[in-house]
């Protein structure tokens, strides 16, 4: 392994411990847009994805008689009767002018843009180019989620791509999200609901972030919480295939349940060395999977089975908060767990009823320099929400909002009242947790399911 792999490496490891270090002292708040990495679940059931496809070109070194790499891949997968999800890109052949970096480098397909499969080879690749790959996934009963329209990264990230450059803002970022959108809808009849940014940038020049983006255009973040290797280079295919798998089985062999509810990160494409070893690791990460009883199913089948990260779907504020998703409530935090014992606030109950409608209040809030609130700058996660409520509701306190405050029986029957019609006779003592909320919700949609 070369000292530049080494440093990319341990530069994204220590991102990812800073990034949870930061997250572990920072509050978490309702969202509609939830990022998806794992799931609770007893059975041993996960997810694969596949990033930057589909790729026209074969693997390399290819010992699969000139077969594209995205057929290959969906072939093994069936094999197993398993299916993928594979988070596609549409062209970047529009990247230019651009020059390739250096062979093994995080620019090694370009210093300005990324090109997939690799550089001045776009035509080999995305959804524009390949469309009969596409026939071909979806014929087989996989996913597609969007990994953009060009894979150009939404904000700066000087770390690693400090000479990238990106969107300039949210609009252009949501022409490009919309592009990929309407090309499968209008194709193929095929709606994306999932969606993983450009290398996990998140924030989008003007004080936006990809959550923005996605709750404007109705998708859930796709992550990950598994990586399945392949993208770093290292000295050799052999080795590099060998840490494909690995990993799994070290894992495994500590604990045969350790994948359950997992979203395995995988490359279908090439790595910085423009090797591609998930083509020969992905079988044996199959192999293994199926040998411990492991079902591999698309992330939508993943979320139908469990849909929160920490409450199993067995558990009845699972079921009762499942029945108000599919309503339209904004009943998950953004890491998508549920913490049922938390205490309802007022922000967080505008939240839960009006988060998608108030999440395109939010960015008109930001793009206006307003403040609705004297206590609720534009930018806090339920900004847009609080106008809502305050409006339909006449939740707040004149000039402030208290978003803070225990939400109250009054402040429950209003929301409820607004949003179905009626309100429970009956409501619990204050102060109201996020559980019985979810039961009181539920009875109103006519299904409640009972706390254990």
């Amino acid at each position: 392994m070369s000292l530049l792999t080494k440093c990319i490496g341990l530069a994204k490891k220590a991102k990812h411990r800073y990034q949870d270090s930061i997250q572990a002292h920072q509050p978490v708040y309702l969202s509609p847009v939830r990022r998806i990495d794992r799931v609770a679940a007893h059975e041993r059931i996960c997810a694969m994805t596949f990033d930057d496809g589909p790729c026209r070109l074969p693997a390399n070194p290819d010992s699969f008689g000139g077969k594209p790499l995205t057929l290959h891949l969906a072939e093994l997968l069936e094999k197993y009767d398993a299916k993928g999800t594979f988070d596609v890109v549409g062209d970047t052949s529009e990247n230019y002018p651009d020059a390739a970096g250096a062979a093994g480098s995080a620019s090694w397909g370009g210093i300005a843009y990324d090109h997939y499969p690799d550089f001045q080879k776009d035509q080999e690749g995305g959804v524009a180019h390949c469309p009969e790959l596409i026939d071909r996934l979806l014929a087989g009963g996989h996913q597609i989620t969007s990994h953009s329209w060009r894979h150009i990264i939404w904000g700066r990230k000087n770390v690693v791509y400090g000479k990238r450059r990106h969107m300039p803002g949210l609009d252009a970022v949501m022409e490009d999200l919309e592009k990929l959108d309407r090309v499968m809808k209008e194709r193929w009849d095929y709606s994306i609901r999932l969606s993983r940014p450009p290398h996990y940038v998140d924030r989008i020049p003007g004080g936006f972030t990809s959550y923005d983006a996605y709750a404007l255009m109705g998708y859930q973040y796709l992550g990950a919480s598994f990586d399945g290797a392949g993208w770093l280079p290292l000295s050799g295919y052999e080795v590099e295939v060998a840490a494909t798998i690995q990993p799994m089985e070290k894992l495994l062999d500590a604990n045969p349940d350790g994948l359950c509810g997992q979203i395995i990160f995988q490359k279908d494409g090439f790595n910085m060395a423009r090797r591609s070893p998930v083509a020969d690791g992905l079988e044996k990460q199959l192999q293994l999977l199926t040998r411990l009883g492991y079902r591999v199913v698309t992330v939508d089948a993943l979320l139908a089975h469990s849909p929160f990260s920490d409450i199993t779907p067995d558990k009845a504020d699972a079921q009762n908060a499942a029945l108000l998703l599919a309503a339209g409530w904004c009943v998950a935090f953004r890491d998508n767990t549920l913490r049922p014992q938390t205490i309802l606030t007022r922000g967080g109950l505008a939240q839960m009823a009006y988060g998608w409608e108030g999440a395109k209040k939010r960015v008109a809030l930001i793009r206006e320099k307003a403040r609705p609130f004297s206590d609720l700058k534009a930018s806090h996660p339920y900004a847009g929400a609080c106008v809502i409520a305050a409006e339909r509701c006449g939740l707040g306190e004149g000039r402030r909002f208290l978003p803070d405050a225990p939400a109250t029986r009054a402040d429950l029957r209003r929301v409820l009242t607004d949003r179905f019609g009626e309100a429970p006779e009956v409501i619990p003592e204050e102060p109201l947790t996020h559980s019985a909320f979810f039961a009181l919700a539920a009875e109103l949609t006519g299904e409640r399911h009972e706390s254990e």
